[in-house]
């Protein structure tokens, strides 16, 4: 079983990528850079933490990135910005579901654990993957942090995750908690969601640092 985990430098993602790996999945580790809205240390820090989940479970987690920059712009620039990250989150499942489809992968992971951060919510969840008709891992969906850090900190990956970085600029200051699925619809059909899609997956590049 191969799987896509979208990861991008913080503690939940790289733990839910090593508890599939460690059900038997051969996991591809995409990022999705932020640009300007990000830090480029972020990056560094997901090839820190490919090489820190070989090291301690001797298996390949190749990390591979995309361009999100001009999303998350696009995204500002023509929907109500409560809704930034839903969409976000909704333009990178489908990147990363076209990027697994390409690398005969049959899911997508996430590090989602439910009502920790506003676009993690049930309705939230709902909304970011209605329509995507491609499966969804999230194998810390219960957990709390506490135990995710607790992970974290066994398999090595804590103190690279909490590298401080900037932070994505992109976070609107009162997100959406209780996303409407026919109004996310709404404001993706202002977008040019596909064409936004596939530029995206065809600016995802294997860093040369990363391991191949």
């Amino acid at each position: 079983m191969k799987l896509v985990a979208l990861i991008s430098g913080g503690i939940d993602s790289p733990v839910a990528s090593y508890l599939m790996s460690e059900s038997g999945a051969y996991v591809l580790l995409l990022h999705m850079s932020n640009g300007k809205y990000g830090d480029p240390k972020d990056a560094e820090k997901v090839l820190k933490i490919s090489e820190q989940l070989e090291k301690y479970t001797g298996k390949r987690f190749p990390v591979f990135i995309a361009n999100h920059e001009a999303n998350q712009e696009n995204i500002m620039n023509n929907v109500d910005n409560h809704y930034q990250c839903v969409l976000c989150k909704r333009t990178m499942h489908n990147v990363a579901k076209r990027f697994a489809q390409e690398k005969g992968a049959s899911g997508i992971v996430m590090g989602d654990s439910l009502g920790q951060v506003a676009s993690q919510t049930l309705m939230n969840i709902r909304a970011e993957q209605s329509d995507l008709d491609f499966p969804v891992v999230r194998p810390l969906i219960g957990l709390d942090k506490n135990e995710i850090i607790s992970i974290a900190k066994r398999i090595g990956t804590y103190d690279l995750s909490i590298i401080k970085t900037s932070g994505c600029g992109a976070v609107p200051l009162k997100p959406v908690t209780e996303a409407k699925p026919e109004k996310v619809a709404e404001f993706q059909s202002r977008l040019g969601f596909a064409e936004m899609v596939e530029r995206s997956f065809n600016s995802i590049v294997q860093p040369d640092l990363a391991t191949s």
